[in-house]
């Protein structure tokens, strides 16, 4: 995209006024937002093996060039695409109690997991891992390791209003507590919804002597 160049008139000075970059900024960004959310839909349509560069370069409307000026493969667009939708659409609410709390994250989890462009992205980058392990160091540091950090948060927060002891091993149960739902998305495929995460949350709360809430 050409870009104008412009000389301001002088005031005692012959060097020419800074460029305003605002709007190319502004551009950039949208073609930059257009280019992931294309990547989400093509993978979600046709499936991994059917994403190309050239495929998300015309239904984002930008030239292929664009893309490469951000990212060199397919698989590199797919990842910010999905990071991006990790961050916009799974928050870790906190309603000041773990039962809700993790029934409300759960339930969002499995959601996001399994019934969203977003997870089919995330099957198609855990799937690519397997292959490349290259990608999968850079999948684990920008992803898994936040991602299991996010899924903690509730018992961490619990900890520190006192409704779970202090030294407990927070790991070992975010890994019992989600460990269930990843199974059931990336192999068996059997659902997630509500029934199934509420199952686990009062699972959780029986081990640990806490008594689940009798309404949300």
């Amino acid at each position: 995209m050409a870009r104008a160049t412009q000389t301001a008139g002088t005031s005692g000075t012959d060097r020419p006024a800074p460029r305003h970059h605002g709007n190319r900024h502004g551009r950039s960004e949208q073609a930059r937002l257009a280019v992931l959310n294309a990547a989400d839909d093509l993978l979600a349509e046709k499936g991994f093996a059917g994403v190309t560069m050239e495929g998300i370069a015309t239904r984002a409307g930008v030239a292929k060039q664009t893309i490469y000026r951000w990212w060199s493969t397919k698989t590199d667009v797919l990842m910010d695409a999905f990071l991006q939708d990790v961050a916009e659409d799974l928050p870790v609410r906190d309603r000041g109690d773990l039962a809700l709390d993790l029934r409300s994250y759960l339930g969002d989890l499995a959601g996001f997991l399994s019934a969203s462009d977003a997870g089919a992205v995330f099957k198609a980058l855990v799937a690519q891992a397997q292959h490349d392990p290259a990608f999968a160091r850079d999948f684990r540091s920008r992803y898994l390791d936040d991602q299991r950090r996010r899924d903690r948060l509730p018992l961490e927060r619990a900890m520190e209003r006192g409704e779970l002891p202090p030294g407990l091993d927070l790991t070992a149960e975010t890994d019992q507590l989600t460990g269930p739902l990843y199974y059931r998305v990336l192999v068996t495929d059997e659902p997630v919804g509500q029934e199934f995460t509420d199952r686990l949350v009062d699972a959780f709360l029986h081990r640990h002597g806490l008594t689940a809430p009798t309404n949300d």
